[in-house]
């Protein structure tokens, strides 16, 4: 098995459920991967998804990202 088939299967994990990772960098990935792919904005993904924005807002600032509307993305 190599690293890529191992970090999608991982990503893949997270596609599936809302179970957000603890860790900033990889709630990041995780976010900015569902709203390129499935949202249009931060607001359907915290409803669609049943989880707070506050909370993923307050998580990635501390990581130093905040929300875009326009880009649709964390950065």
């Amino acid at each position: 098995m190599t690293l890529f088939s191992l970090r999608s299967d991982f990503f893949n994990l997270y596609l599936n459920t809302m179970e957000l990772p603890k860790d900033p960098m990889m709630l990041y990935s995780v976010i900015n991967m569902k709203l390129r792919d499935n949202y249009k904005s931060l607001d359907e993904l915290c409803k669609k998804e049943d989880v707070e924005r506050a909370s993923i807002e307050k998580q990635l600032a501390t990581a130093g990202f905040e929300y875009s509307p326009e880009h649709n993305k964390f950065w």
